[in-house]
Formats: C-alpha cells, sequence, structure tokens
C-alpha cells in the first residue's frame, strides 16, 4: 500500500488518536483530582472494579496485556497506592492483585472520565457506526496480536 497523505495512513491515524485521547483523559484525570491515575492502569482497574483479587495471569488475559508487561505495570499502580499484590494461599508462586481503598474510591471519577472523553472523541458518530468501529477495531486488534 501506497499512503500519500500520513492521513491516509491507518497507523497514522491510530497513533494520533491514542496520543490525543491520552492526552485529553490525562487532563480529565487531573480536573477530577485523580490525576495518579495514568490511562495505562485503566485495562487493570476495569478489570478489578470488575471482580477484585484476581491472579496476575488472569488479570493480565482480562485487561488485554501480557503477564510480561503486568510487573511494571502493577510496581507502579502500587506505587500511586491503587493495588497490591499478595501470594495466593493455595499456591505461593501465583500472585493475586486486589485493589486498595484509593483503588475502589476513585472508580467514580474516573468510569465518568472515561464516559466524557469518549463521549466527546466520538460525537456526531452514529450508534451504527460506532458499534461498527468497534468490530472493525476488535479485528485489527486480533489481526495485530498473530504472531
Amino acid at each position: 500500500m501506497k499512503y500519500i497523505k500520513p492521513t491516509d495512513c491507518p497507523y497514522y491515524l491510530i497513533s494520533r488518536i491514542y496520543l490525543q485521547v491520552t492526552s485529553a483523559l490525562k487532563k480529565g484525570f487531573a480536573g477530577k483530582g485523580v490525576d495518579k491515575v495514568k490511562p495505562a492502569y485503566l485495562g487493570v482497574l476495569l478489570a478489578l472494579w470488575r471482580e477484585d483479587g484476581l491472579p496476575l495471569g488472569k488479570l493480565a488475559r482480562r485487561s488485554g496485556l501480557e503477564p510480561s508487561s503486568m510487573t511494571g505495570l502493577l510496581d507502579r499502580m502500587e506505587r500511586d497506592g491503587f493495588a497490591f499484590r499478595s501470594p495466593d494461599k493455595n499456591d505461593r508462586r501465583v500472585q493475586i492483585i486486589y485493589l486498595t481503598d484509593d483503588g475502589r474510591n476513585i472508580e467514580g471519577p474516573v468510569v465518568k472520565v472515561v464516559d466524557t472523553v469518549l463521549s466527546d472523541v466520538f460525537f456526531g458518530i452514529s450508534e451504527k457506526d460506532y458499534t461498527r468501529t468497534q468490530a472493525v477495531l476488535k479485528k485489527v486488534l486480533v489481526n495485530a496480536q498473530k504472531d
């Protein structure tokens, strides 16, 4: 494929959208007083708000991350006071990840910011196009994850 303009290149568009949405989320989190929350934490937070106390491997799958990526991310989340690791009672090799009180208490403001930012970036896009966009992006992700 040959792209004459950067705006015709899907990679360019995806990366620019990522940068813009990340910036908007950071500003929104700061405005709601939860500026320690990083957009990179969202997958883990969403998974743990749904079910707290997940083994690291299961949390990685639900967050859409590789287990090897989880170590550094969890280090930062622990440093920021949102999560902690505890050995499994039945198998000390397994780490169970839990939210702290702060991790649970930020759910409301974080979800509000995410909803606001996504409403803004998808403004003027029909429900049909939004649903189709989700499906296409999921397929692109599956394709990109193939070895």
